[in-house]
Formats: structure tokens, sequence, C-alpha cells
């Protein structure tokens, strides 16, 4: 038994974060990885935060040799995880965000399951939230017209039960055990770094929302398994890497509320436009829109009739018109 957990103990985890705007977060995050796992790297790979979120990493840990910090420009949540990727030694890659915290036990857990099943290609936990609630974004179906319709119509939350309604979050299933799902979130996302040779890199064309369920339909299409460990729980402060309100209580957590804000080669400051974070949230509601039809466009346009297409990126286009007003109306 004590072989066996030094065998488990001696592989290399490559803990890949890509960030913008955490600083709050960042010394409780970093010194929570460094402490439940012993052999590990921390890379990350911080956007052009305009919080010196970047600074702060080179202030409290540069004497650290296992966090490696990259600088680089705001080029979305998919680029900022691939140049994390090139630098990346470990035996497997936990993709996550600085709101995850996970424990020595559940990390345990993760890197014993992809060691003994080798066509898995991405392990998930059983996030909760800080009220104790899953995380049901964790614990999820495809995305298809049929799904989305019943999701924007909030039916899978009136029926959460229903495998017809509830699609979605795969809501018939049962949360605490060990099962295999369509797709997880980046913000934990334990992979086996094969996974890659067959499928490629994280698709860039993505920014911040769309990257993870991309790569979960690539990884399965490659005959990879994705499953998720009811058993097993990881701490989600949900919403604190994107400013959130479930998460303003936390400090500096995404506020977004700088004098300088950066989306790619788009850069916004007060003189622009009085209200950043205002500017940062309708940008990010657009985001999740461009998300969708990226997906749609790249893995499901041929597969169904054109009126079907035309009716999701109506509808597509009505959810993003009500989120940007919902925003411009707080």
């Amino acid at each position: 038994m004590i072989f066996l957990e030094e065998k488990l103990m001696s592989k290399k985890v490559s803990f890949i974060v890509s960030n913008y705007a955490t600083k709050g977060l960042l010394d409780k995050f970093v010194n929570n990885l460094l402490s439940a796992w012993e052999n590990c790297e921390i890379i990350i790979v911080d956007n052009d935060s305009p919080d010196q979120s970047a600074d702060y990493i080179e202030d409290n840990f540069s004497k650290e040799t296992r966090v490696i910090l990259i600088r680089n420009k705001n080029n979305g949540l998919a680029a900022g995880y691939n140049l994390g990727m090139d630098r990346a030694s470990g035996d497997y890659y936990v993709f996550l965000g600085t709101d995850a915290f996970p424990t020595k036990q559940s990390l345990e857990s993760i890197i014993a399951y992809l060691e003994d099943n080798p066509q898995t290609g991405i392990v998930t936990p059983k996030l909760y939230l800080r009220d104790g609630a899953e995380d049901k974004d964790a614990h999820r179906g495809f995305i298809t017209p049929w799904t989305a319709i019943t999701h924007f119509l909030y039916l899978d939350r009136l029926f959460p039960k229903s495998k017809i309604f509830n699609q979605y979050s795969l809501g018939y299933l049962d949360f605490n055990k060990i099962q295999e799902i369509d797709a997880c979130i980046s913000h934990f996302m334990a992979v086996n770094p094969k996974i890659f040779e067959k499928i490629g890199k994280w698709d860039e064309e993505y920014f911040l929302f769309g990257e993870d369920i991309d790569m979960c339909y690539r990884t399965k299409k490659a005959g990879f398994k994705i499953i998720y460990l009811g058993d097993v729980k990881v701490l989600h402060y949900k919403g604190a890497g994107i400013g959130r309100a479930a998460s303003k209580d936390i400090e500096n957590a995404m506020n977004m509320n700088f004098s300088q804000v950066s989306f790619k080669d788009e850069v916004i400051t007060r003189d622009k436009v009085k209200n950043t974070s205002k500017w940062m949230r309708i940008k990010i509601a657009k985001e999740s829109s461009k998300a969708m039809k990226i997906f749609y466009k790249k893995h499901y346009i041929d597969k169904y009739p054109k009126f079907i297409t035309s009716l999701v990126f109506l509808g597509i286009w009505i959810n993003e018109k009500i989120k940007v007003l919902k925003v411009s109306l707080k």
C-alpha cells in the first residue's frame, strides 16, 4: 500500500492556469497547490492583468522553483492554456482556474484514476460551491438544438431529473457516482497529455467560453473517455474568474472596475467609457454567444437542416440581446 502511494506521488503534475485579474485569490490558490502535491509545477499564464497579478506572483513566489510565470497579452483562455502547455513537463496536466482549491486527497484520487484507466482522456471531480451546492456545469451533456431550447426556456431547471428536459447538466444521473459524461468545464480538468497527440491543442478561436466543450467533444470523438468522479469533491469559488455577482464578496476577484481592460487587441480605458466593469460584462456576454456560434459551425453545421440552423442562430442572437440588456439595466 505504501509502495503504491509512493509510486502515485512520484507522478509529476503540471497545474496550468490562464489568469486574468484575480490577484486577490493568488496567494491562497498557489499555496494550496504547493501543499497539495509536492511533485508539481504551477504554470501561470497571466493575460496582461490590469490588477498587477503578474507582479504579485513575481514578488511573492520568485524563489519557489515550482511556480512558473508567463506574461502574455490577453489572447483568451485557450491561448493561455496552450502557452502553459508548451512549458509543461508533467505526467499529467490539470487545467484549472484560480478559484479552484483541490486537496491532497482529491488529487490522489484523480491521478490514481488516470493511472489505472489509460483510455480515460479527461477526469473531473464533483465541484462544489461555497454554500455546499453542486456546480452542475462540471457535469454536462453536449449542446444540441434541443438541449439549448430546454436550457433557454428553463425546462431543465423546472424538471431537473428529466432525461428529456435536462440533457444540459445530465440531471437524471446520480451526481455522487463515478460515471462517464460528455463534458466538463476547464475550471478543473485533469488530462492525460496523450490526447493532445491525437486532437491537437486548445482551439484559440474561442476566447472565453466554449473552449472546454470543444476540447471534450474532440476528446470523445478521438475515442477517449471523460469521467466524472462523483465521490471526489473540490471547492470552486464559481464566478471569481469572470466577475460574477456570486463572487462579489471575494476580495479583488475579477471586479473588472479598472482604469484599463483588454480583450485581444481591443484596449478600453476610462477616457473611452465611464464604466470599464460594465463594458467588460457586455463583452463577456457577447463572447458567450460567439462561442456558441463557433461550436455549432465547427461540429454541427452539417448535421442539421438549414432551417434548424437558422432557428439556432436566432436563439443565440435573442439570448445575447437579453444578456446585454440585463447588464445595461444594472
